[in-house]
């Protein structure tokens, strides 16, 4: 390939590699994804088991990306309200469209759907499609980065975007270390009939084990239905994960002590380990990193994806500005200033989330009596409920 054939190189087509290759397409500029294996298709018969709370500034971003109509066309949960209390006692932090001036706080949506339409999208936008294929060499020089591809092809360009996961390969090209703990848990997914209405409102409940999350979804044949986020210790998590269907539901009715009635069904279920896992950076030379590839929080808040999205988001802000003046998109300096604007965000946030599972997933006398009284203040004080959301909205 010639030296200026390409603009940009996208290494991964998850839900953040996808809309980064798409956003920088829609640019104007020439870009390529470079993609192991092809997204499956998404059904509306067989939901996925991973779901994302997608903020609104994310859904404007899918809006501006052209995915967004599409998205929510097929299948999107909207949330109302937000409920979040500790087994250990204390009134609950609660948020509420209303209150906020909002006519929702978010979006329940499954992560091959989001994958599938994006996907689409950025096909219809030009994007080369390398796919099955990847990346297994890097070389940056002044002028631009070249990269090697498994079937033996180069390609060329000013910018490469890392956005292959937690074990990234681009990552590990580029040099860039990674600190982070195991929580030696696992976060246990599932979809679970229950016999009340979920009223649009996101259910959190703190247990010591970890924290249980309901998410609103559409309702299913035999009624309301949510979709489960639980993290639990990696043994309890074994065992939950093959109990029979009866045991299940009966442990979780007890867990989650919740305003939906009788748990009446569980579907299939998995469970993924729970890490936190930040890169030294997320920037070298020529190469950024966004994503997973860059940071993998805990599930507790629901903000792995929103991160990873508004990463994608200033990076497209960064190159557009660039692409409008005629300049090198991938200019290291630029690049730079991206990285500290987008590294002290994901930082903060990673160790915020932290923090709150340490003193949330445990039954130490003196954080139960304290913990639950801080979310009912929360909950009360409207300047502070107000700053809580906007944080996590990205407003």
């Amino acid at each position: 390939m010639s030296r200026r054939e390409l603009d940009a190189i996208v290494a991964g087509a998850g839900v953040a590699g996808t809309a980064a290759a798409l956003g920088l397409a829609r640019a104007g500029l020439q870009v390529a994804l470079v993609e192991p294996r092809e997204p499956p298709a998404w059904s509306a018969g067989d939901p996925d088991l991973r779901v994302f709370a997608i903020a609104p500034d994310n859904a404007a971003l899918l809006r501006d990306l052209g995915a967004w109509d599409a998205i929510a066309g097929a299948r999107a949960q909207p949330y109302r309200g937000m409920q979040v209390w500790d087994a250990g006692g204390g009134q609950p932090l609660v948020f509420d469209a209303d209150r906020l001036g909002r006519r929702e706080l978010g979006w329940i949506i499954e992560n091959r759907l989001l994958v599938d339409r994006l996907w689409t999208a950025a096909q219809q936008a030009g994007v080369r499609m390398h796919c099955p294929d990847r990346i297994t060499g890097l070389e940056q020089g002044l002028d631009g980065a070249s990269v090697e591809l498994e079937s033996g092809r180069r390609l060329r360009a000013r910018l490469v975007v890392g956005a292959d996961g937690g074990a990234s390969r681009v990552r590990e090209l580029a040099g860039i270390g990674t600190r982070g703990r195991s929580y030696g848990q696992r976060g246990l997914v599932a979809y679970i009939g229950h016999e009340r209405p979920h009223q649009a409102t996101c259910w959190q409940r703190f247990l010591p084990g970890g924290p249980l999350a309901f998410l609103p979804f559409p309702d299913g044949p035999e009624g309301p239905r949510s979709s489960i986020v639980w993290s639990l210790p990696d043994e309890e998590a074994e065992r939950l994960l093959h109990a029979d269907p009866a045991r299940f539901l009966v442990e979780l009715s007890r867990a989650f002590d919740g305003p939906l009635g009788e748990l009446t069904s569980v579907s299939a279920r998995a469970a993924f380990p729970l890490r936190r896992q930040l890169a030294a950076t997320q920037h070298h030379g020529r190469v950024v990193l966004v994503g997973d590839a860059a940071h993998v929080v805990h599930p507790l808040a629901g903000q792995g994806v929103n991160l990873g999205l508004r990463d994608v988001s200033a990076l497209l802000d960064t190159a557009g500005r660039a692409a409008e003046s005629g300049a090198d998109i991938g200019a290291p300096a630029r690049l730079a200033r991206w990285n500290r604007r987008r590294r002290s965000d994901n930082t903060v946030s990673a160790h915020a989330f932290d923090l709150i599972d340490r003193i949330y997933s445990n039954d130490a006398p003196l954080p139960v009596m304290v913990r639950g009284h801080f979310l009912g203040i929360a909950g009360r004080v409207p300047p502070l409920n107000r700053a809580l959301w906007r944080h996590a909205a990205g407003t």
